[in-house]
């Protein structure tokens, strides 16, 4: 569907990596490398993105670094277009809401790090009946057009410093606010 609005496959990439997780933060060339385009192309994006002031940036040494403008007008606009680009809406409204007692929900995997996939990776803490949660993705993948993979750790397991670490540098997409 984004596709047919926004022509440019390198608009796209740059969208993804900047609007579904606003702490990113990349330089030319590591995107480059990431996205697997030019730097032309990817520097003709950037600067029109900036130019409109939906992309800030900031040099450290001899490196220029690009973010998501999160006080933008758009920005919430645009980040929650990419959400439901990707399908994390119908995760939330078909899988959280009948899971158990869910505390937080992260992306991990590419989709952490703002790059687009076909598997999206998830991590559950909480009280969760993981059959219910299989039968509810299995739906969700035919609507999203993706595989999902999830793990579950209990509010313990989560504290523990490999978990803790590893969520950390985790996308928090849900959080119960109870």
């Amino acid at each position: 569907m984004l596709e047919t609005l926004i022509s440019s496959k390198t608009r796209i990439k740059l969208l993804m990596k900047f609007f579904l997780n606003s702490n990113t933060t990349s330089y030319l060339r590591g995107l480059e490398t990431e996205l697997g385009d030019s730097s032309n192309a990817i520097r003709l994006e950037l600067n029109r993105f900036e130019k409109a002031g939906m992309i800030s940036s900031y040099a450290e040494g001899n490196r220029k670094y690009f973010k998501a403008n999160t006080l933008h007008p758009l920005y919430q606009d645009m980040h929650s277009m990419i959400m439901k680009y990707v399908g994390f809406d119908k995760i939330i409204d078909n899988v959280i809401e009948n899971l158990g007692h869910v505390q937080r929900v992260y992306v991990t995997g590419s989709f952490a790090h703002g790059l687009d996939d076909q598997i999206i990776d998830l991590v559950f803490v909480g009280t969760i009946n993981k059959k219910y949660l299989v039968e509810l993705l299995e739906k969700v993948e035919k609507h999203i057009h993706r595989k999902v993979r999830f793990i579950v750790y209990s509010e313990e397991e989560a504290k523990m410093p490999n978990h803790e670490d590893s969520l950390s540098q985790a996308l928090l997409l849900w959080q119960n606010e109870v």
